[in-house]
């Protein structure tokens, strides 16, 4: 138990220094002592003329987009965590019930009818729910295997959307419409506004407090329906809170940033690698490893280049050979 403490501190303090210094990166050069002046005096509340300008750039320009990339990659990583133990499944995420590509039809939709940038984001929104309501309602009716069925039902759902996406991009006018949803697929934090985070953050923490809370019983619900209802879990309960939960997480990230993928997959391996099985350490270790992991990929996408690269673009190329490392290690461990 001590130390597991002493392992989530070390995480904590690895994301405050990640969360301090993404606002010290940008193309905007600032120098090391005016950015810590500059962060000092915000503190503080005693800012001077000399670092206002610094001000504006840190917490005006770069603020938004730090959070959002702190809070959507701790939420991600915590619906990916919620999903696997839910699921009994290491290989699922967090868009597994068609969250995300629901989201993306809602997004590419509203970009392919011109519509305002506020309206993509809540039909992107909309989406998301939309899709996981119909898995929900198609499970309902067909009264099969619930989680071998909500698995395939919502691998059938996002299939039918990410089609609609692609009829939208075939139907759109290639010199604007087709690359408005093309960009928006890849997934980026570079247009992330002030109004993005007052709409998305409170959403996400919202959907991340149940799987905070209500951890411990994921690890009764990733022994089996069974095993769990002997122990008294209201199984019913927890799978539509956990589902609840994550799809709140994932549409509204997605609805802001557009696809970013692995995060949810990747992350919770990492953390039951350091701690082991217990969700009630598993959750929140995943919280902190993903919202680390998306700021320095998010700090990566903006400095790699003279133009920004899409930060779906890194996490795929990232997650997926880690991932594939850690199925060449868990394949050696099981022999």
């Amino acid at each position: 138990m001590r130390k597991s403490r002493g392992l989530i501190i070390l995480l904590l303090a690895l994301f405050v220094s990640v969360f301090l210094f993404s606002f010290y990166l940008g193309k905007f050069p600032i120098s090391f002592d005016n950015f810590v002046h500059t962060l000092q005096e915000q503190l503080v509340g005693k800012l001077s003329a000399e670092h206002s300008q610094f001000a504006t750039i840190m917490f005006k320009i770069r603020f938004p987009r730090v959070v959002m990339a702190a809070v959507i990659g701790a939420g991600i990583a915590l619906a990916g965590a919620a999903y696997q133990a839910l699921f009994q499944n290491p290989m699922v995420s967090q868009d597994i019930l068609g969250a995300s590509q629901g989201a993306a039809f809602g997004a590419a939709l509203g970009l392919y009818l011109s519509q305002s940038y506020q309206v993509v984001v809540s039909w992107a929104f909309l989406g998301g729910l939309i899709a996981v309501g119909l898995v929900l309602f198609l499970a309902k009716i067909i009264k099969g295997e619930t989680i071998l069925y909500m698995i395939l039902i919502g691998m059938m759902v996002g299939s039918l959307f990410s089609s609609a996406v692609s009829f939208l991009k075939l139907i759109g006018d290639p010199m604007s419409t087709l690359p408005a949803i093309t960009y928006w697929l890849m997934g980026s934090l570079s247009g992330i506004k002030q109004q993005d985070v007052a709409f998305a953050v409170p959403l996400i923490v919202i959907g991340c407090l149940p799987i905070f809370f209500l951890r411990w019983r994921l690890n009764l619900m990733s022994l089996g329906t069974q095993e769990a209802e002997s122990l008294g879990v209201n199984t019913r309960n927890i799978r539509v809170i956990m589902v609840f939960a994550a799809t709140l997480i994932t549409a509204a990230a997605v609805s802001v940033t557009g696809m970013i993928g692995w995060v949810g997959l990747i992350i919770p391996h990492f953390a039951r690698l350091i701690v082991g099985n217990d969700y009630r350490k598993v959750v929140p270790v995943s919280a902190l490893l993903g919202a680390s992991f998306l700021l320095i990929v998010d700090d990566i996408a903006r400095m790699l280049t003279t133009s920004e690269i899409p930060i779906g673009i890194l996490t795929s190329f990232i997650g997926a050979p880690v991932f594939l490392l850690l199925l060449i290690r868990n394949a050696k461990m099981t022999r």
